[in-house]
């Protein structure tokens, strides 16, 4: 478990990086930040056997509330947050053998998605916890996982079962899992959202979802 440097363009930036030797899994943060919860949640990984890379989309800056995240989020340079997944991927991939897996968290769901539609030969198998992107689900070859609430105020539930309807049109290989009574960002422990019984449910199941399809 350490922090490495990827060249984005010339630029340094910042990725953690937790190599338990396996299959590798990029994980792409929410909002916040690379906030030590998504640190730790690569951790847990490695420990399951993954090579898991976190890049930092946030350029070292951590938001603690929604407003300081709203902040962030309009000062984003979507174009360069793209180039640091992509490279973040591209490294992962020269670390790990085979296909990798992809899992994002509400805006990193959103390049999650991307990801696996933009570069299919290269993943295995995608999870997406609250987030969405309006992306051709049809050129998605890997198999996803969704973990969504029944009434989430970010992302309501007509957007993800649209989106889902749009894989299973598609023949896309998916499951969508749905958490009753649960907020956004439940699964992230540093949250006010965050409810133990659902994360650990989600955890089980993305584990075991990684090992078969990688």
């Amino acid at each position: 478990m350490s922090t490495i440097q990827i060249k984005v363009n010339e630029k340094q930036v910042d990725a953690h990086l937790a190599n338990g030797g396996g299959a590798g899994v990029l994980v792409l943060h929410a909002w916040w930040g690379l906030n030590p919860f998504f640190k730790q949640f690569c951790d847990r990984l490695a420990k399951e056997g993954f090579t898991v890379l976190a890049p930092d989309l946030r350029d070292g800056q951590v938001a603690k509330t929604i407003d300081e995240a709203k902040a962030l989020m309009e000062k984003s340079d979507g174009e360069w947050m793209g180039q640091v997944v992509f490279t973040a991927k591209d490294h992962l991939c020269e670390m790990a053998k085979g296909k990798i897996g992809v899992i994002g968290f509400s805006m990193g769901g959103a390049w999650a998605l991307i990801l696996a539609s933009n570069v299919p030969d290269q993943v295995g198998a995608t999870v997406v916890f609250y987030g969405n992107e309006d992306v051709d689900v049809s050129k998605i070859t890997s198999k996803v996982m969704g973990h969504f609430s029944d009434n989430d105020e970010w992302e309501p539930k007509e957007w993800v079962d649209k989106k889902f309807g749009q894989m299973k049109d598609a023949g896309v290989d998916h499951t969508l899992h749905i958490y009753p009574g649960v907020a956004h960002w439940f699964m992230e422990n540093d949250r006010p959202e965050y409810d133990a019984a659902a994360a650990q449910l989600a955890w089980d199941r993305t584990v075991e979802f990684l090992k078969k399809n990688l």
